[in-house]
């Protein structure tokens, strides 16, 4: 049952084609594959702007994390909810593009499962970075070699999918931060 107000996720086939909806916390629950996105935001520098999760977040909290991340929303195409939800997080806008797809499933804190696949995003950060307090605790810049090499031994500190791309999508993420 979808509680008012509640987001409503695209659950989608391992053809990536939209077979369905359900409400956010039943998805994770019951660990549907569906739709997502994530974006990676590079400075001038190729240092990748991270987010910390608010620790009142409903799963991860307090963990670092790729820039934003989130849900399109039915009806909605996936790079204008990227746009949406970059505003919402952290108070900023960035013109995204393409980088790549992602999948992965995995087993969450608080009996919640991820189980996605993800469009990840990639653009330049410039402006004035707002984090909402209820999403985002704290921003920081990291070079992205460094936080390749950080994360396999401080698995704990990460979320599971930024581990995931550094691990699976290394040489993309790098390729795209200087381009």
């Amino acid at each position: 049952m979808i509680e008012p107000g509640e987001d409503v996720l695209i659950l989608v086939s391992e053809a990536n084609r939209a077979v369905g909806s359900d409400g956010k916390l039943a998805v994770h629950q019951l660990g549907l594959l569906h739709r997502a996105f994530s974006i990676f935001l590079f400075d001038e520098q190729g240092r990748v702007l991270l987010q910390r999760r608010d620790f009142g977040k409903y799963h991860s909290g307090g963990l670092w994390a790729n820039t934003c991340c989130g849900h399109p929303r039915l009806g909605e195409r996936t790079l204008a909810a990227a746009h949406r939800r970059l505003g919402e997080e952290l108070g900023m806008q960035a013109t995204l593009r393409f980088g790549f797809q992602a999948r992965y499933r995995t087993s969450l804190d608080h009996d919640l499962t991820e189980n996605e696949l993800v469009y990840v995003y990639v653009g330049r950060a410039a402006g004035p970075i707002t984090p909402n307090p209820a999403e985002v605790c704290e921003t920081r810049f990291m070079p992205l070699p460094e936080l390749i090499a950080d994360t396999p031994s401080n698995p704990d500190a990460y979320a599971y999918w930024l581990r995931h791309y550094l691990a699976r999508h290394a040489d993309a993420l790098l390729r795209l931060s200087v381009s």
